[in-house]
């Protein structure tokens, strides 16, 4: 494989585009409400009504807006800047609808039994799409789609114009902060483990996706797989490295079927393996699967559970950085942080720089879920309001009510109250608020909401997934968890509420990883925002 092979499977595929396509979302949210039986029966009608030579069906990914699905999208590919027409919530019986739409050139709202989208929404309009660029868009199971849409030519520049030393430069110029919650600096990430001196060198991709109400990772793997094979092909050249891992929870299996069959292309085509693009690159891929515990995403918990150790986290240092897999320097990256490297190769450090706020650079991927309209997965500038998300994005509280707090980070984050909404989506910013970035997981509360269930539920989570290798962790989420649920019941006293501050403060200092020191979390942005509620429920003297 070299450039002009890659460009004519491009433009192969390309001219093979008929002048009108019918994209119906195949990803696991509209699969789950019967997409694949909307896209046969788009088929069907598409051949009864004789428009076969016109009308290509084609599945793709996620379109964003889960809570309409099964989602389907009519798209003039000559007329790219058109955004074409959504129909949300198709049946399979509206599939003759829609193909009589196409044979008389008429709209949904001629037809008025589909249900017609409106890509003028805020929804739509203030999302800026990188990681998300080809979701909705291509086929997921197809490698040509992929090229078609430019997939592996920054691989294949990197290769041939670049040296290692330049690539880790622009990751690091770029400002790409890891999305997998800790917002550490990419490419200085990058150039410790390149400087590192060893025989072998590994790239990990942590997929191990599990928070509460958190799918991005799922979505990108299910939409784009390719990418973020490319994206770890361009990070083992930057660093040295001739072997990676995939290691993705078992509960993802359509993610896990996509990413399997991403590999197998890409090794047919020599985009993967030996040799790459006849250059003395080697790069393989492998999946390893995990079977759910939440501390697999920790990242030596993770590299322990590939080694086929129990998964239990390590202190740290040494950092996989220098020691990892295997005792070799490893690079770990989440799907998202992968996901972005080749747009900034292909468009330029600077322009990804430019984006954003100026320590929190390019896009966040956010998957917006509780009570709200609008639920679904969004990408949107960094500096991004919470309200502009919240209430313009995601169409604020259904039936008249108002938001009260949106959950940031997952089990690790915090609660942040509706007064500081109007705070920009940043690393710091979210931080200083209580909360964190975390991997992208939004959960929005209406005033019904109590908070102590809130705080209760993330400690119950906590306290399940803890992996017991440390005291403070393993018992203190079993005692927060219990003072939580003696205020729940409303059998506490003020003097339970000190000691359940005093014990998060011990928890959140002495445990050993992420998990134990963040589990504390939720409960102190709660009290922090709404004491009152627990003292609501206190028993008086």
């Amino acid at each position: 494989m070299d450039l002009s092979e890659l460009l004519e499977i491009a433009d192969q595929e390309r001219s093979a585009q008929k002048p009108l396509q019918i994209r119906c979302c195949v990803a696991a949210g509209c699969l789950s409400s019967n997409s694949l039986a909307v896209k046969e029966g788009l088929q069907h009608a598409v051949t009864e009504a004789g428009l076969n030579d016109t009308v290509q069906v084609c599945g793709v990914g996620c379109m964003g807006l889960c809570c309409q699905g099964p989602l389907v999208q009519v798209h003039r590919p000559a007329e790219p800047e058109h955004p074409g027409i959504l129909y949300e919530q198709v049946t399979p019986e509206q599939a003759p609808a829609i193909a009589a739409s196409l044979q008389s050139n008429a709209s949904a709202t001629t037809q008025p039994s589909l249900q017609q989208g409106d890509l003028t929404h805020p929804f739509f309009t203030r999302q800026r799409a990188i990681v998300l660029e080809n979701s909705g868009k291509i086929d997921p199971e197809r490698i040509e789609s992929y090229i078609a849409a430019g997939g592996y030519q920054a691989l294949c520049h990197v290769l041939r114009e670049m040296s290692p030393a330049e690539v880790v430069t622009a990751v690091t110029r770029s400002g790409l902060r890891g999305r997998g919650g800790g917002g550490y600096p990419t490419g200085l990430k990058w150039a410790t483990v390149a400087k590192a001196t060893a025989d072998r060198k590994f790239v990990i991709c942590n997929a191990d996706e599990g928070d509460p109400g958190a799918f991005m990772d799922r979505s990108v793997l299910e939409s784009d797989p390719h990418r973020v094979l490319e994206g770890m092909a361009i990070a083992a050249y930057a660093i040295g490295a001739t072997q990676g891992y995939i290691y993705i929870r078992a509960e993802y299996p359509l993610a896990i079927h996509r990413l399997q069959l991403a590999i197998r292309q890409a090794q047919r085509l020599r985009l993967l393996g030996s040799q790459i693009f006849d250059s003395p690159f080697d790069f393989r891929v492998d999946l390893r699967m995990g079977a759910g515990a939440y501390v697999c995403g920790e990242e030596t918990a993770l590299m322990a559970s590939i080694e086929g150790k129990r998964g239990v986290p390590s202190p740290r240092p040494p950092y996989p950085a220098e020691r990892g897999l295997w005792g070799f320097p490893t690079l770990i990256n989440n799907v998202e942080t992968f996901a972005n490297i080749s747009p900034i190769i292909r468009n330029g450090a600077d322009w990804f720089a430019s984006i954003g706020t100026e320590k929190s650079t390019g896009t966040k991927v956010f998957a917006l879920a509780g009570k709200i309209r609008n639920t679904g997965l969004i990408e949107v500038p960094m500096g991004t309001t919470l309200r502009q998300i919240v209430e313009e994005m995601g169409g604020g509280v259904p039936d008249g009510g108002s938001a009260k707090a949106v959950q940031t980070g997952g089990p690790s984050g915090g609660c942040i109250p509706a007064s500081a909404f109007d705070t920009p989506v940043d690393y710091e910013l979210l931080t200083q608020l209580g909360s964190i970035m975390g991997s992208g997981g939004m959960i929005v509360m209406d005033q019904s909401t109590s908070m102590v269930d809130v705080a209760h539920y993330f400690m119950e989570f906590c306290r399940d997934e803890s992996c017991g290798k440390c005291i403070p962790c393993r018992v203190g989420t079993v005692q927060l968890h219990q003072l939580l649920t003696k205020i729940r019941e409303g059998r506490a006293s003020l003097a339970d509420l000190e000691l359940l501050k005093e014990l998060c403060d011990m928890v959140k200092h002495t445990s050993l990883c992420g998990l134990g020191q963040s589990a504390p979390n939720p409960v102190l942005s709660t009290l922090h925002y709404f004491e009152q509620e627990y003292l609501s429920k206190l028993v008086h003297p």
